[in-house]
């Protein structure tokens, strides 16, 4: 038996349950997992809280991301007592994902978990900081450098942005950070930020070409920000998008693309192919200080994860949050 959160459908919406499951639970997969720890995204809120119909498949546990101890194998790469960690494919959302004490999955969606880390580690990093890490790959491979100027955060003191403003400042970048909350001023400084923008900067009206101001940029908010985001691009910048929080709309225009040359990389974390999820999370043991992550990490219980939710939603919780599920 292992004990898990699991969300129905009823007629009045979504119902959020604990229960005690058996292997029979599980759903297909060839690797049986020993869950010790998940963690709370912006995604795992919004499934939780039905805020957005993330969940495809009723009853299901939410989670979209896991690391654990392999239990049992019948896949060619993996065998028991392996570490490794799962982010995205569906997990989660048509899958039963990682708020539960154990898991069925398929070999082809697990990674090692870094050499010298913990599964407690590969939490804390989770699916924001693997998307950090991508979108920090992608103004890379566009050829952005630290004598290029600024970079932009977005959504910084969330999840994906104060795991990129760790990566950048580590990387040798100055860093701006937008965020609603200006309380968090110093702790994002201390993340490697060198100014701080209040994120209502971004919110006005969107001007076709705005004054030029960044080399590159993280955006996580998307819609209006965005847009103004993208007006205000250096020649030849670079924006890696990859989220919603505002909304799936892009109220922008041609402008800045053939007058700029602005580049917008759309980052994908969900589906990423297995030899670029293994170089992600080589460089995150390589660029990501394990005690500067610890800072902007919270450690919760499974019994926290729907209060967590609500307030992840509400733009109340800072950094990461991983659940200690053993």
């Amino acid at each position: 038996m292992f004990r898990a959160i699991q969300i129905s459908k009823t007629e009045q919406g979504q119902k959020v349950d604990f229960v005690d499951l058996n292997e029979s639970g599980l759903m297909d997969g060839d690797v049986t997992i020993a869950v010790s720890h998940s963690s709370v995204n912006y995604k795992d809120g919004l499934a939780i809280t039905g805020k957005a119909p993330i969940i495809r498949k009723f009853p299901l546990i939410p989670g979209i991301d896991l690391a654990g101890a392999v239990t049992k194998s019948s896949h060619a790469k993996w065998k028991p007592g392996d570490l490794v960690v799962l982010n995205g494919w569906g997990v989660g959302e048509q899958h039963n994902g990682g708020f539960a004490e154990m898991a069925r999955v398929s070999g082809d969606w697990l990674v090692a978990v870094p050499k010298g880390w913990t599964a407690s580690d590969a939490m804390a990093v989770g699916v924001a900081g693997f998307t950090a890490m991508l979108c920090v790959m992608a103004l890379e491979e566009q050829g952005v450098k630290p004598a290029d100027g600024e970079i932009l955060v977005t959504g910084a003191a969330g999840g994906v942005g104060t795991v990129s403003i760790a990566l950048l400042g580590k990387l040798g970048f100055k860093v701006a950070a937008s965020t609603g909350r200006v309380e968090e001023a110093e702790f994002l400084k201390k993340l490697g930020a060198t100014t701080i923008i209040d994120r209502n900067e971004f919110n006005g009206p969107v001007k076709p070409l705005a004054k030029p101001r960044w080399a590159g940029a993280i955006d996580s908010v998307g819609s209006v920000t965005l847009a103004n985001v993208i007006s205000q691009m250096n020649n030849d910048a670079t924006v890696a998008a990859c989220g919603l929080a505002q909304g799936m709309d892009l109220p922008t225009n041609v402008a800045p693309f053939i007058l700029r040359g602005v580049k917008l990389i759309g980052v994908n974390s969900v589906t990423t192919p297995i030899p670029r999820r293994e170089q992600a999370w080589a460089r995150l043991s390589r660029d990501l200080d394990l005690r500067q992550l610890a800072s902007l990490t919270t450690h919760v219980k499974l019994d926290d994860v729907p209060r967590i939710a609500a307030e992840i939603v509400a733009g109340k919780v800072r950094g990461r949050v991983v659940v200690d599920i053993a």
